[in-house]
């Protein structure tokens, strides 16, 4: 299936008007940009406080109850069911998209076929081919992008990053990634659920190529544990952890992916377990690589020898003369009386402005963000290909420049998105 985004699409929708690439406005200084919020809940509420600073036009959510809630910190916003309404009725400069997994797509490219400037939670997209799409897009369009990754501002993240790159435990071949989170591994059994009033299911549904029946897991948090809407633990948390390896060692595209331990793959819920390795080819002055990742009850056994502290989710570097164990806030290079007279680096990756300052900033500037989907993109790819690896149970060869999954005959149906009439890319 062709994931090229064109223009006739969004014509024949009848919704919107396209923009010349390079469209965006200049801003003059102290300007407020005009912004529209695609989610207004939860992890959707965290991005509005994160932009609450500059002038909110248009608040949508297919929650009434949650509209209304918000609608109230923010009078004269305009409020909408359907982003596509909105998109194509409201001056935007700028969308923050916060929804499901499953429309982060289509709202994201519809915000940059008209000229806005997007921020994306993560994972960005529910399928590989949507990702791909949606950052050749943005990349096209020259618009300031953004995705999700919030700890990526945290300043413990760039002191680990200039400790790899100044050689602190030597050359790293080996990555241990780790998480305690389980979504998935349930069923939503037979019976039938009345959908809630409040609740436009229709619209939430959005692209989903055919009628999922209405369960309470769905909304307004669950919808993580199906692969119909998303990717579960990994394609959740993993875009905020391995971040911090692809950073750090400049990794972006795994040329083979297998998984060495998991459940029997469902057909509706993603794994409570996993664990995945990705292997990287060398580049530069890095040598091939092999980051694993594991996910529920499962662990690196350095912890069982002996080897590690106490630590929650986190990240083990193993180096040629050393280890750097590290989390969102805290790390340590290890064993630690090896580096008790290690002289640390000075510190010289700027501070953040804040993640959602970052975007904003950049923005008003002409500048780009760290986060943006030329380096996000591949990230989001490489939770997404690990999860095909589980839902094929085969050890799978990806070609990125080609776009190319191999090992086993479903592999690729897994990558593409196909989308009911009405919400194409």
């Amino acid at each position: 299936m062709s994931t090229q985004i064109t223009r006739r699409r969004f014509v024949q929708q009848g919704v919107f008007t396209i923009l010349a690439a390079g469209s965006a406005r200049t801003y003059a200084a102290n300007e407020k940009l005009n912004i529209g919020i695609v989610g207004v809940a939860n992890r959707a509420k965290a991005n509005l406080n994160g932009v609450a600073g500059e002038n909110i036009v248009a608040l949508c959510d297919v929650d009434s109850n949650f509209l209304a809630h918000e609608a109230g910190r923010f009078p004269r916003a305009k409020r909408y069911a359907d982003f596509r309404r909105m998109i194509g009725r409201e001056k935007l400069d700028a969308l923050a998209v916060s929804t499901p997994d499953h429309t982060h797509a289509v709202a994201t490219a519809a915000g940059l076929h008209n000229g806005m400037h997007v921020y994306c939670e993560k994972p960005l997209t529910r399928t590989v081919s949507e990702c791909r799409a949606v950052t050749e897009l943005a990349r096209r369009k020259k618009l300031v992008t953004q995705m999700g990754t919030q700890i990526h501002a945290g300043d413990n993240y760039r002191r680990v990053v200039e400790l790899l790159r100044a050689g602190a435990v030597g050359s790293v071949k080996e990555v241990h990634v780790w998480v305690g989170a389980n979504m998935g591994g349930g069923s939503r059994g037979n019976t039938k659920h009345k959908v809630p009033a409040n609740l436009d299911y229709d619209l939430w549904l959005g692209p989903t190529r055919y009628h999922v029946q209405y369960h309470p897991t769905h909304h307004p948090f669950k919808w993580r544990q199906w692969w119909d809407f998303a990717g579960g633990t990994l394609a959740d948390m993993g875009c905020h952890h391995i971040d911090l390896s692809h950073w750090a060692l400049g990794l972006r595209h795994p040329s083979r992916i297998e998984v060495v331990k998991g459940p029997k793959p469902d057909a509706e819920a993603t794994p409570y377990s996993l664990v995945v390795d990705f292997h990287y080819k060398a580049h530069g002055k890095q040598p091939a690589t092999k980051l694993r990742w594991y996910h529920g009850e499962h662990r690196p056994p350095h912890f069982a020898e002996g080897l590690l502290p106490k630590w929650g989710n986190g990240s083990l570097f193993v180096g040629s003369n050393g280890m750097l164990l590290a989390g969102y806030d805290k790390h340590v290079l290890l064993p630690e009386k090896d580096f008790r007279d290690y002289e640390r680096p000075e510190p010289s990756i700027p501070r953040s402005l804040g993640h959602h300052q970052e975007w904003i900033h950049a923005i008003k500037t002409g500048g780009a963000t760290t986060c943006n989907f030329d380096y996000a993109g591949p990230l989001a790819e490489v939770v997404l290909l690990g999860n095909i690896a589980h839902r094929t149970g085969a050890a799978l060869e990806w070609n990125h420049g080609k776009m190319k999954l191999t090992g086993h005959p479903e592999a690729a149906e897994l990558m593409q998105h196909i989308y009911r009439a009405g919400w194409q890319l």
